[in-house]
């Protein structure tokens, strides 16, 4: 078997009435296993990807491969790619579709026709799993943004996907909610499961990913492992996305300490409270 869970072979997709391919000549490969994420600008063709690899479009050059085989458009092929390929759309107003949370769970199981048996401990595993068990029965529409992402995750791996897909998950949320889809995540990759994500935060690609894809007007720019790809600085300014604070920071002591070196060659030792003032001063804004 192909170490390569998912392929994107000089894939071209463009929507109508639109001057620009949205995805021009994608070339992409994510390993099984890996904790991988999209980054690029807005419009680059990080969603119209996920699309593409969920079987929602079909490309109109090139191959999408699942497992080593391209993927195939009839219903029994996508019925099957999509309980293992998982999407979660970075707004879940446009995945939730039942009344209740426990109901929404079910729906994707109901759908393929799984025994009710399996279907009631299924639910209330991914229940117990994703801490739902207080809104079991509560109305979707009374639910916070951040619950709803949780459901609609819950909705996903409900299925038992072998790649999860998330569009911007952590767009829109407080740092607490944050935070619990950050170890709720963690968890899903424990068990098994592959995952690539799009997003704009940086600091917790840097701090998460395995391996970094950079998208720029539908195509792939750059790619590697976060530490690699943070290095290439110049090329990601001119991409307008920057660099995690983490490597900003380090970068600014470097030159603190280099110009004190330089002011002072004999007393170069800073205190801790020195160093919290320099760096201050270098992050305000004018």
């Amino acid at each position: 078997m192909s170490k390569w869970i998912l392929e994107f072979d000089q894939v071209v997709y463009g929507y109508p009435c639109s001057q620009r391919s949205a995805v021009q000549g994608l070339s992409l490969k994510v390993q099984a296993g890996k904790r991988c994420t999209l980054i690029g600008q807005n419009g680059c063709g990080k969603t119209t990807c996920f699309l593409l690899a969920n079987g929602l479009y079909q490309p109109q050059g090139g191959t999408v491969r699942w497992q080593g085989n391209p993927l195939r458009y009839d219903r029994p092929f996508l019925t099957q790619l999509r309980q293992q390929v998982g999407l979660v759309f970075q707004n879940p107003e446009h995945q939730l579709v039942a009344s209740t949370v426990e109901e929404d769970i079910s729906y994707g199981l109901h759908n393929l026709g799984v025994p009710e048996s399996e279907v009631a401990q299924r639910v209330q595993d991914a229940i117990a799993h994703f801490d739902l068990a207080e809104l079991t029965h509560e109305p979707i529409h009374h639910l916070s943004l951040g619950q709803k992402k949780r459901v609609s995750i819950a909705d996903v791996m409900v299925l038992h996907p072998k790649l999860l897909l998330l569009d911007e998950p952590t767009a829109y949320l407080d740092p607490r909610h944050t935070r619990e889809l950050i170890g709720q995540l963690q968890q899903i990759h424990a068990a098994g499961t592959t995952i690539l994500l799009a997003s704009h935060d940086l600091d917790f690609v840097y701090r998460w990913a395995d391996w970094v894809f950079v998208m720029d007007r539908g195509r792939l720019v750059l790619e590697g492992t976060p530490q690699d790809v943070f290095r290439q600085r110049e090329l990601l300014e001119q991409l307008q996305l920057g660099v995690p604070l983490a490597i900003e920071l380090v970068e600014q002591m470097q030159a603190i300490a280099k110009q004190q070196e330089q002011t002072h060659p004999f007393t170069s030792d800073f205190t801790l409270d020195q160093w919290h003032q320099q760096l201050l001063s270098l992050r305000r804004l004018p």
